[in-house]
């Protein structure tokens, strides 16, 4: 099994049961969206010594967790799990890193990204057109294409050029995403 250097961040207990099912790994749990001062405290304290990953849901609540713990940390590797992998078995509950496959998880553990705030726009607002990921009736869908093929996790339209910027993602790697959504027909 291997073993993962950086303490990865998750949001409650089956989320840690989950990882270590697929790597060797320790955790720190958020227990929940409203991240306090003393968890926050130690995932920076962490981050010093060890690194961290952020790996949360793909919903509403994984995606304030990850805002805050970056803002804290900024120099923050992060893990992203599709939304369509992440889907639970039974009916009634919500998207969640816990519901993912153990292949799926050392999958986004083994694409991780690093914030760069500096980075230079590469893609902007008319590309994102051109491919169809706004003001298309398929942008949704598309979005979420795209999303799960660079493994970023999935932003809506306001959010999407932010997400790409801060990862870096080439011209080359999101040309390469489109291509393969229009392949597919999509």
């Amino acid at each position: 099994m291997k073993k993962i250097e950086e303490v990865i961040v998750v949001e409650g207990r089956d989320d840690t049961k989950r990882i270590k099912m697929a790597v060797n790994a320790d955790t720190i749990e958020t227990r929940g969206s409203a991240v306090s001062d003393e968890t926050i405290k130690l995932i920076q304290k962490l981050a010093k010594t060890r690194g961290i990953i952020i790996f949360t849901d793909p919903d509403f609540s994984g995606e304030r967790i990850r805002r805050i713990v970056s803002q804290a940390v900024p120099n923050a590797k992060h893990a992203f799990v599709a939304r369509n992998k992440s889907v639970p078995t039974k009916s009634d509950g919500s998207l969640g890193v816990e519901h993912a496959s153990v292949e799926t998880i050392r999958e986004s553990l083994s694409n991780l990204y690093t914030e760069n705030t500096q980075a230079d726009e590469q893609i902007n607002r008319d590309d994102l057109m051109a491919a169809r990921l706004i003001n298309d009736v398929q942008a949704k869908v598309r979005r979420e294409k795209l999303c799960s093929i660079l493994q970023i996790g999935y932003v809506n339209a306001k959010q999407l050029s932010k997400r790409l910027r801060m990862f870096g993602i080439s011209k080359h790697e999101f040309n390469t995403a489109i291509k393969s959504i229009d392949e597919k027909g999509i």
